[in-house]
C-alpha cells in the first residue's frame, strides 16, 4: 500500500516509513488563497470530508496537545480538555504550534512532529478502514488506518468533534 515519492518526503512520511506502516500519499494542488485546508483536501481529492481529519494544536493547563477531528466538523474544546483530564482547553498560539511541531499551519501533521504532545483522535475515525491526515505540508495528505495513527502517536480516542 505504501506509495512513496522522494519529492514528497516530510518528517511524517519518514516516521511512517521508519515504522513500516502502510500508507498512501495524496498530493494535490493547494490553492494559496484557501484557508480551510482540510475541506480543500477533501474536495480536491474527492473524498468524504468525514474521512479527512485536521490536526489542531490546543493548550491544556499550559501544555500543548494535539486534537485530530474530521474536517466536516469542529473541535469541542470542553471535550478535548475532559479527555485529557482537565476542565478547559483553548486553541494554541499559531506560532507556538508551528515551533512545537516543526510544521506550518495548514500543514501540521500528527505524525513526525518535532516534539511529541498528548494526542486525542476523534472516535469517529474508528468507523473507517482508512482516514486521511496532513502529510506535513499544504497540498499533501496521508491515508492510513486509524489504528496505525493511534499506535504511532500514542493517541487516545474520544468524542471530541462536533457537527460530523
Amino acid at each position: 500500500m505504501a506509495k512513496k515519492m522522494a519529492s514528497q518526503g516530510t518528517p511524517a512520511t519518514a516516521a511512517l516509513a521508519a515504522a513500516g506502516v502502510p500508507f498512501v500519499l495524496h498530493p494535490y494542488a493547494h490553492d494559496p488563497s484557501t484557508t480551510s485546508y482540510g475541506l480543500e483536501a477533501a474536495e480536491v481529492l474527492g473524498i468524504d470530508p468525514a474521512r479527512v481529519f485536521k490536526t489542531l494544536m490546543v493548550e491544556v493547563e499550559g501544555r500543548l496537545a494535539v486534537a485530530i477531528v474530521p474536517v466536516s466538523g469542529n473541535l469541542d474544546l470542553k471535550s478535548v480538555a475532559a479527555s485529557l483530564g482537565s476542565k478547559k482547553a483553548a486553541m494554541a498560539d499559531p506560532k507556538a504550534a508551528e515551533r512545537r511541531t516543526g510544521y506550518v499551519l495548514g500543514g501540521i501533521s500528527p505524525l513526525g512532529q518535532r516534539q511529541s504532545s498528548p494526542t486525542v483522535l476523534d472516535d469517529s475515525a474508528l468507523a473507517f478502514g482508512t482516514i486521511l491526515v496532513s502529510g506535513g505540508r499544504r497540498g499533501l495528505d496521508i491515508e492510513l488506518s486509524p489504528s496505525d495513527l493511534v499506535s504511532l502517536t500514542k493517541a487516545i480516542t474520544a468524542p471530541i468533534g462536533t457537527g460530523k
